[in-house]
């Protein structure tokens, strides 16, 4: 079977193969797999191989999109367009009219949707057993919990059937799947990508996240699902400039939990987590024992405390209408939230802001807080003989995060004497998603191990995507420079692939050299009554500016003039410098034209402003 980690299958691909090809595996090695309650849905064969066929031709040649070809899936409850959206109740069940956002970049960036995945029913659990569509055993030892809830997006990636899942993650739903699964899971800070098409467990908390088998496939990923979405409440207009790439900190100043603070079921999770504070040393990490306890009381807020009369709100008429649709745990979870009083709920509003500000300092401190990812691994039975104890149990180191506004990404930490797997978490404040990652990718590269349950040799990541886009562009592989007979022409506007005019440049023959972004020098208006909508591109000084999305093309030399004769006023082409303090010929605007338009400079670019148009 072809390695499905993002490296290696971007090697498989310079080197030869095609996506139909890889599809035509991917569903080989599904058909082959014998495993329970992993998938609620696949697509058709069908289907799958003529999007692969499709993506392949469309890039034959020239610069590659940055997730070309690869098989992604997706939780079963975040809309795909086609596929029903359940959450692990069939009574629930719906068609989306289109994908969620967050789908729509990654398969715009030329990932292949395989399937749906399934999970703790209404993401109501951190244990993997609450489905109606079967319980995912471990890959490591089938008689322990896969866990939750985003249980077969875990289950697809660890055991090598697709490249990177897409997760949620509330209270714990996307880290803990990854620590029994020994893989990947981040969790970005919230608003970073969109939550719209998601049905919600509880909304003030929920963010997407996702499941990979390094953390530099996870930041690929993430570098293309972030962006802003102004039709999501949620969504934080930061996002539109967010940068994924950062460089390890040297000798990075850790938080730990004190002794007293941790605890564990069994001696094999407690050594592991030894062992990974041991592997930080010699890193270089400086190590502090922190009082946990602000934390755990916010944690105990989740479902202790007023926010489960929040998860009760989306599900209220289906619990009084259809209980009997609903698991008997379920049922008895969201019961628990009629009983929430609104003084209660303004009472816990109130602490834990109390909270945040207790913890706020630590983080001027520390560059990261580093926790068991979980504190047990219990079998099966045990948690169906138990079910709501155990899992309140698992969710000790990750309940907080979201409440206290927390990024974190779970990473593996080796595998105990017994054969199951262990992992830690990197945490840090909002915004400190790409300093995290890359701290945990070098505890992860130290502590190695098998790559999930893959039985995949590593494979090293030595250069970025070939086509980046979203967030993070700063420092990855541009293509080749044009040929002395192109001119590079930087495009902000109606220009852009998929955009109305894009025709003007693919008609000449031009090549989309790369998706960057431009200094932050820069302002972004919406022109009034232009025809296709345009906007407008103005220079400012430094510190006014923003750093604005553009796209690099590759006009032939014989074709500049037709194409520059049909620019006309208020547009111009000048001068724009990019991020990397290259100068390129490109779309600006004369200062007047700006007058009375609005300024959209936040949204980071004209394809996320007009994506947040049409949701409206």
């Amino acid at each position: 079977m072809l390695a499905l980690q993002i490296a290696a299958l971007r090697r498989a691909y310079r080197e030869g193969a095609t996506p139909v090809e890889v599809i035509e595996a991917v569903l080989a090695k599904i058909a082959g797999d014998r495993t329970e309650g992993v998938w609620t849905q696949l697509r058709s064969r069908d289907d799958l191989i003529a999007e692969a066929r499709s993506i392949g031709a469309s890039h034959s040649v020239g610069p590659r999109p940055p997730l070309f070809g690869l098989p992604f899936a997706v939780k079963d409850s975040i809309d795909v367009e086609g596929l029903p959206t359940t959450a692990a109740c069939p009574k629930l069940a719906y068609l989306p009219a289109e994908s969620a956002p967050v789908v729509q970049r990654l398969r715009a960036a030329g990932a292949i949707l395989v399937g749906k995945t399934n999970m703790d029913q209404l993401a109501t659990g951190l244990v993997g057993v609450r489905s109606p569509y079967g319980i995912p055993p471990n890959p490591f030892d089938p008689r322990y919990v896969s866990g939750g809830s985003s249980s077969g997006s875990a289950a697809a990636v660890a055991r090598g059937l697709v490249s990177f899942a897409l997760s949620t993650d509330t209270a714990g739903s996307g880290r803990v799947p990854a620590a029994f699964n020994h893989v990947v899971g981040l969790k970005p800070s919230r608003g970073l990508i969109s939550t719209r098409g998601l049905v919600p467990a509880c909304r003030s908390l929920d963010c997407v996240s996702i499941t990979t088998l390094t953390c530099e496939d996870a930041r690929d990923v993430a570098s293309v699902a972030t962006g802003f979405d102004d039709g999501d409440v949620t969504s934080r207009p930061e996002a539109s400039n967010f940068r994924w790439r950062a460089r390890t900190v040297g000798g990075p100043r850790i938080a730990v939990p004190r002794t007293e603070d941790l605890s564990f079921d069994g001696d094999g999770l407690a050594e592991r987590f030894e062992h990974a504070l041991e592997t930080l040393r010699l890193m270089g990490a400086s190590l502090r024992p922190i009082d946990m306890t602000p934390l755990f009381e916010a944690g105990r807020l989740l479902y202790g405390g007023p926010w489960i009369a929040e998860r009760l709100s989306e599900f209220e008429s289906l619990l009084g209408e259809s209980p009997e649709s609903l698991l008997p745990v379920i049922r008895t979870i969201l019961s628990q939230g009629e009983t929430v009083r609104g003084t209660e709920v303004f009472r816990g509003l109130h602490r834990l802001a109390k909270l945040r500000r207790t913890v706020d300092p630590l983080w001027s401190a520390v560059d990261a807080l580093v926790v068991p990812s979980v504190p047990a691994f219990p079998r099966i039975d045990q948690v169906l003989a138990d079910p709501i104890a155990s899992n309140a149990r698992l969710g000790l180191y990750t309940t907080f995060a979201n409440l206290l506004d927390l990024s974190g990404v779970a990473v593996p930490s080796g595998l105990c004497r017994d054969g199951l797997p262990s992992g830690v978490t990197f945490l840090g404040p909002w915004g400190r998603d790409a300093e995290l990652l890359a701290t945990a990718s070098a505890f992860h590269r130290r502590v190695g191990g098998p790559l999930g349950a893959t039985g995949w040799p590593w494979i090293d990541l030595t250069e970025p995507p070939e086509a980046p886009a979203g967030g993070d562009l700063e420092g990855t592989r541009r293509a080749e420079a044009p040929r002395a007979d192109r001119l590079a022409i930087a495009v902000v506007g109606a220009h852009l692939s998929g955009m109305p005019l894009n025709h003007q440049l693919t008609e000449r023959g031009a090549l989309l050299l790369r998706m960057t972004r431009t200094a932050p020098s820069y302002r972004l208006y919406a022109l009034p009554n232009t025809r296709p909508a345009k906007p407008g591109l103005v220079r400012v000084a430094d510190r006014e500016g923003a750093s604005i999305e553009v796209e690099v093309w590759a006009l032939p030399s014989e074709t500049v003039g037709s194409f520059l004769g049909g620019v006309s006023s208020p547009l111009a082409i000048g001068t724009i410098e990019l991020e990397n303090g290259e100068r390129v010929h490109g779309f600006l605007c004369e200062a007047h034209a700006i007058a009375g338009a609005n300024d959209i400079s936040a949204f980071g670019g004209w394809r996320s402003y007009v994506s947040g148009e049409n949701a409206l």
